[in-house]
Order: structure tokens, then C-alpha cells, then sequence
């Protein structure tokens, strides 16, 4: 891919400095005395992070703090961000200096990662977050929703609902209580579904909702509703 293909992707002119400069790496910036892309990925490290926070928390809303942290840190890093970068061909593109070029550094990881988070501060700096962010998610939406779904990491109020779904059964629907003293207050919830219910306490709304979904969907999976 060409830098005017790469411009035409990323929305920016093919002479855009700061297209120029996303694309220049320190070594490069040294030999020639041009601006590096450094201040563009310290932008764009930021801008990457919070796109994928917000597309996760709006994809799946009942995600707990943790989950949704899980599932950033297996797309935010440098392996994801140097698929994402080979991808767009940031390689063929990059501009970089005689040594970094005779290490074939253009291919190293942390070289690619850093030019991905350039190119997208440069897209927020010339067309604001929107269009950052749609970005963002265009190159890694595959990755995130890989580590969402996986086993280990989709929450268990989002497993439960896909699994009526599924079936036919209808949308889990909870119904929480509270007791005890303000300062020491026990939730419990309760959820249906199909014929089974599940039932969970916690010291907060969501941890009862979570610990009802888990005893529903053990339940679910014991009684073998297809």
C-alpha cells in the first residue's frame, strides 16, 4: 500500500505534514533533521486506548471493570498494534534510518506499534476524535471481538442473554432487592429463564445481577435447556 492509498484510508491529504511526520521515525528524524512521529504516537497511544474502552463498553454494556480490562489489554499492545499496522503496509511506508533500515527494522514489532499510534494521532490531530476512533475500531474491531467472546472474558450477564437468545427463551429480566444498614447494604437479584431461576447477592446491583446470571446459567447447563 501507497502513502496516497494510506491517505485515502485514513481521510488525510497524501501531503499532510502530520501524515509526513506519523510516517518518520527517530532514526530517520536524526539523519535528516525532520520531526519525528514520537509526539504523534504519544497522542495516538491515548486515542487508542480510549477508543477501545468506548467501543467495548457500548458493545457490551453489563461488562464489569474487569472484563472490559481484559479485553483492552489483549487488543491494546504491541502485537495487536503491529498486525493492525502490517495490515495498512505502515512498513513499506515508513520512513526510517539508514541503521533501523539495514536491521530491517521496518518489520520489528515495537517499530510498527509505534507508527500505528502516530498514524492515529495524526488522524485526531487533522479530523478529530470521531474520526479517530472509527479508525481505531475499523483496523481492530476482528481483535476485539475475539477477546470479548472468548471463554474466559465475556461477562456472564452477556453469555447468559446470548444463550436465551439462541433458544427462544425470553430476555433475562432481573429483579434486585436491598437490606441492611446504608452503610452496609446486601443486594440480591433474581432472574428467570425459561422455566429455571437463578438467585445471587453482592454488595452492589451488578454483583447480585452477576451471581444470579452464574447460578442461572450453572442451573441452565445442569438442567440441559436446549
Amino acid at each position: 500500500m501507497g502513502r496516497d492509498e494510506l491517505a485515502r484510508i485514513t481521510g488525510l491529504a497524501p501531503d499532510d505534514p502530520r501524515l509526513r511526520d506519523a510516517l518518520t521515525h527517530s532514526s530517520f528524524a536524526a539523519e535528516h533533521d525532520a520531526t519525528s512521529n514520537e509526539q504523534l504516537e504519544f497522542l495516538g497511544d491515548a486515542v487508542v486506548d480510549l477508543a477501545v474502552a468506548q467501543y467495548v463498553v457500548t458493545q457490551w454494556p453489563h461488562a464489569d471493570e474487569g472484563v472490559a480490562s481484559v479485553v483492552r489489554s489483549r487488543t491494546v499492545n504491541e502485537s495487536s498494534l503491529a498486525d493492525a499496522a502490517r495490515r495498512l503496509g505502515l512498513g513499506e511506508v515508513l520512513r526510517i534510518g539508514r541503521g533501523v533500515k539495514k536491521e530491517r527494522g521496518a518489520e520489528r514489532d515495537s517499530l510498527l506499534a509505534d507508527a500505528f499510534e502516530a498514524l492515529v494521532g495524526a488522524i485526531f490531530s487533522a479530523r478529530g476524535y470521531e474520526a479517530a476512533r472509527d479508525f481505531v475500531v475499523s483496523c481492530l474491531k476482528n481483535r476485539i471481538d475475539e477477546a470479548a467472546e472468548s471463554g474466559d472474558v465475556v461477562d456472564v450477564k452477556t453469555r447468559l442473554r446470548r444463550f436465551c437468545e439462541e433458544r427462544g427463551l425470553p430476555v433475562p429480566e432481573y429483579v434486585v432487592s436491598a437490606s441492611g444498614p446504608a452503610h452496609d447494604v446486601t443486594f440480591e437479584a433474581r432472574v428467570s429463564v425459561g422455566p429455571l431461576t437463578g438467585v445471587g447477592s453482592g454488595s452492589s446491583k451488578k454483583r447480585a445481577e452477576a451471581a444470579a446470571a452464574t447460578a442461572a446459567w450453572e442451573e441452565a447447563q445442569r438442567a440441559g435447556v436446549t
